[in-house]
């Protein structure tokens, strides 16, 4: 098993990784929170919360499984050396388990605070659909060769794509509004800090062993901090240049597509 070389450099890596994982859990304190003083989640999109719930949770299963599993750290090692240390630590694990609950607690907020004329648009919930489909199939597919490391490698492409997808919703309903009142900034600065300190953790491992295979050994992790840090940059220029201080009286309807309700009334249903 891989070992650190310089012990200095483990304590950076450690500061790193648990900066990253502060910064990113508690980054989803400020939307909670303001959507429970406004009570109301008018200005959230809610494509961006589904989608990101499926990319925590494909991303938990990624981070668990690695993380515990001595046959896929077996798998990994056969594949990328046998010196190589695990790209996954238990700031990860932890930061995961956290962003499900507290995605899911945000869909919950959603669900019984004013919402508008919002909707979740059937595209997110398509693509949700077909994520978790494309997955299980892929799991009936591992089964026969106990490919494991290439099945978690699934799931870590599907929180890639979700990183990609789920904020474009957001980014593009803060142009159309002219307005990012009602999402919180703190939420994004906060990410921000996480991303670079990601990023950091990555590169003082990849110094330590004499090796970048860290970063193409776990491609997710490398795509979830570069794309995290463009979209942050966006929301940012949107909030403090485009769109600043002010605030959007009326959502506007973002298209036919946005019309499915999260929660159907039992009026609606009869």
């Amino acid at each position: 098993m891989a070992s650190w070389n310089s012990t200095s450099l483990e304590i950076v890596y450690q500061v790193f990784g648990w900066t990253a994982f502060v910064s990113w859990s508690i980054s989803f304190y400020p939307q909670v929170i303001l959507n429970f003083r406004r009570k109301s989640v008018v200005g959230l999109n809610f494509d961006f919360v589904v989608l990101n719930l499926t990319k925590h949770s494909s991303y938990l299963i990624y981070n668990a499984v690695l993380y515990f599993s001595s046959a896929v750290q077996r798998q990994y090692r056969e594949k990328y050396g046998i010196g190589q240390m695990i790209p996954v630590a238990a700031n990860d694990v932890a930061f995961s388990i956290h962003a499900v609950i507290l995605t899911a607690f945000t869909l919950f907020q959603i669900a019984i605070y004013e919402r508008g004329t919002q909707k979740v648009s059937k595209i997110s919930i398509g693509i949700v659909c077909a994520a978790w489909l494309s997955a299980a199939v892929c799991v009936i597919i591992a089964l026969p060769n106990h490919s494991w490391l290439w099945l978690i490698s699934v799931f870590n492409t599907i929180q890639v794509v979700m990183t990609v997808i789920k904020y474009v919703p957001q980014a593009f309903m803060n142009f159309r509004r002219k307005s990012t009142d009602g999402f919180s900034i703190g939420n994004i600065l906060l990410d921000l800090c996480g991303g670079v300190a990601n990023y950091a953790q990555m590169t003082v491992q990849s110094i330590d062993q004499d090796s970048w295979v860290n970063f193409y050994g776990n491609i997710g992790k490398l795509l979830l901090s570069l794309v995290s840090v463009f979209f942050d940059l966006i929301f940012i220029c949107q909030h403090y240049l485009l769109y600043p201080g002010k605030k959007a009286g009326k959502c506007p309807k973002l298209g036919e597509e946005s019309t499915e309700p999260l929660i159907k009334s039992e009026s609606e249903n009869v």
